[in-house]
């Protein structure tokens, strides 16, 4: 039975994009294929492989389903099934009454951003991970080699978020379909050396650093306020502009 379910969610080979169901919730997503390519990233050049990334950032109304165990019974949540691979419950409104429902969600440790793809594969039958970030660059570019002309239509910054995120999609979307590439939450990615990094710069971010190269890496200020030591592997007390968005490899 369980091959048969895992068989009829395949990803056809041309099929250019998908919506994610998870399965024992109401949430779902939408995946979009980026075509094979190649991009150039601090002056090294990457053969990119057709794979499908998340349209928008990853939502609360997804994240919450893992977060806080929404895909379990009662007496399993009481059983503490999955426990060790889900994170704690965060101290304080852990969207800092941004919004919820179609905001990013937000201030997830890298840590935590791999074990939700960890759970999402497991939950789907599919290969979900964290994009590096020549993958990001490639995908958030669209074969696009400037910066955009006029950034407020694209991206939530500084100038015009008026200090916070916003809901996904309300932006316009690249030449791919992908919204909030740029600005909004930055997104977690696998660097291409050893560091945890964020790509694509954040709503509280001026005009000049919301770019397709926008690289930050991992910060210990971004957990300068939790109590906890050592500090939590799962939440970053005061990394509330970190999000994240997925992709899916490819048949």
């Amino acid at each position: 039975m369980i091959s048969t379910i895992l068989l009829s969610l395949a990803i056809a080979p041309q099929q250019t994009s998908f919506v994610e169901q998870i399965p024992e919730a109401m949430s779902s997503f939408k995946m979009i294929r980026v075509p094979d390519g190649k991009v150039t990233v601090n002056g090294k050049e990457y053969e990119i492989k057709s794979l499908f990334f998340s349209e928008t950032e990853i939502t609360w109304d997804v994240f919450d389903v893992y977060a806080f165990s929404k895909d379990l019974t009662d007496d399993q949540r009481a059983e503490g099934v999955d426990a060790k691979s889900r994170p704690s419950r965060p101290y304080g409104k852990y969207d800092r009454g941004f919004g919820h429902a179609g905001f990013p969600a937000i201030g997830m440790a890298f840590n935590s951003a791999e074990m939700f793809c960890a759970w999402l594969s497991k939950k789907t039958g599919k290969k979900y991970r964290l994009p590096n970030e020549a993958e990001w660059e490639y995908a958030a570019r669209a074969a696009v080699q400037i910066e955009p002309n006029d950034l407020g239509k694209v991206a939530w910054f500084k100038d015009n978020a008026e200090g916070q995120t916003h809901e996904v999609g309300k932006k316009a979307p690249n030449a791919w379909g992908l919204y909030d590439v740029l600005g909004n939450a930055s997104e977690w990615c696998v660097s291409l050396d050893t560091e945890q990094i964020t790509r694509g710069g954040c709503y509280r971010d001026a005009k000049d650093a919301v770019n397709f190269s926008k690289r930050v890496p991992y910060s210990p200020d971004w957990q300068e306020r939790d109590a906890q030591l050592p500090k939590s592997k799962w939440w970053l007390s005061d990394g509330g502009f970190v999000g994240l968005r997925v992709v899916c490899v490819a048949p």
